[in-house]
């Protein structure tokens, strides 16, 4: 259940464990949940209002999101219900969960680094961007930190494409934002 949620209805709390299992459509080895990107299930009268936050503003998935959050909740029976987009604060990878952070690395996708604050509760860091080159992303498949930049951009532009030096395979960059 999401840190947002506090002593909810056994509909709210049937309603997480039901969007927990719905799959991100970009990276199917992630649920909704794993990515972050609900931010609140509460109910509103009757209905339960499911609060999203695109992980950008023109991600081309949120209405095919949206949608499957709806099929999800009243496939449970647990409709009626409406999704909200929440833009402000904007996503952030800091929001994916340990788990999903898992699941990406199993997935053969570098997960981004984390931030300590967000983890602690503490607010969205302010990031201060140096020249340096960047720190080194090690490979999902076996660990090693010698890998390379192929591309900025992977199948999606949330993703860069990566080399490892040391297997030789080729893999996903989550890029942080």
């Amino acid at each position: 259940m999401n840190a947002l949620a506090v002593a909810a209805s056994p509909r709210v709390e049937r309603a997480w464990d039901v969007l927990a299992g719905v799959p991100d459509p970009e990276v199917p080895a992630l649920s909704v949940c794993d990515l972050g990107i609900v931010r609140e299930v509460r109910e509103e009268g009757d209905a339960l209002e499911v609060v999203l936050t695109p992980t950008y503003s023109g991600c081309p998935a949120t209405e095919v999101i949206e949608r499957s959050v709806l099929d999800a909740l009243a496939a449970a029976g647990l409709g009626p219900a409406r999704a909200t987009l929440r833009r402000a604060p904007a996503w952030t990878t800091d929001w994916i969960s340990a788990e999903g952070r898992r699941k990406l690395r199993e997935y053969g996708i570098a997960p981004p680094g984390g931030s300590a604050a967000v983890a602690a509760g503490e607010g969205v860091p302010i990031r201060i961007v140096s020249r340096r080159a960047a720190p080194p992303v090690p490979c999902p498949r076996c660990g090693s930190e010698r890998t390379e930049r192929l591309s900025a951009f992977g199948s999606t532009a949330c993703k860069a494409l990566y080399r490892c030096i040391a297997c030789r395979e080729p893999f996903e960059h989550f890029k942080p934002i």
